[in-house]
């Protein structure tokens, strides 16, 4: 390899975009009051989903990104899904009756709060399926790292 050649790839790795990623499951119940009385849903055909107006279980999984500033555990795996579990073992996130799309804003604000301006992706999924992804953006400069 020429170089050249050397000299680019450097710059890729130095400027490319790093995140990493968790998983964690909670148990919840979650409701859609309007799905009892909304024509919409309530439709009393194949596609009636009037059943999500009630109380219901589910395993609700969570899939969060974050990025990292270099390649040496920035955000340590274990500990931050440990810390993310943790906001709802301790009651500081709460399920509720909440869509996916809820409880991913939520995530979010404590994440952002902890970690400020880093670009965080979460999905929350059902049962671990029908499921929502929010990318929340921070559009800060890449910074430069040594890797």
């Amino acid at each position: 390899m020429i170089q050249a050649e050397r000299e680019q790839i450097e710059r890729i790795k130095q400027h490319a975009e790093r995140k990493i990623w968790v998983t964690f499951r909670k148990e919840g119940i979650h409701r859609y009051p309007a799905a009892a009385t909304d024509p919409a849903l309530a439709t009393g055909d194949e596609y009636d989903v009037s059943f999500l107006g009630v109380p219901h279980r589910h395993i609700f999984h969570f899939r969060v990104w974050i990025d990292v500033l270099h390649n040496d555990r920035d955000i340590e795996f274990i500990q931050f899904k440990r810390w993310l579990e943790n906001l709802y073992r301790n009651g500081t996130l709460q399920l509720d009756y909440k869509s996916c799309e809820m409880m991913a804003d939520d995530l979010y604000l404590q994440i952002a709060s902890r970690y400020p301006d880093r670009a965080v992706w979460i999905e929350v999924a059902e049962d671990g399926e029908n499921d929502a992804l929010i990318k929340y953006e921070t559009h800060r400069p890449v910074q430069s790292v040594n890797i």
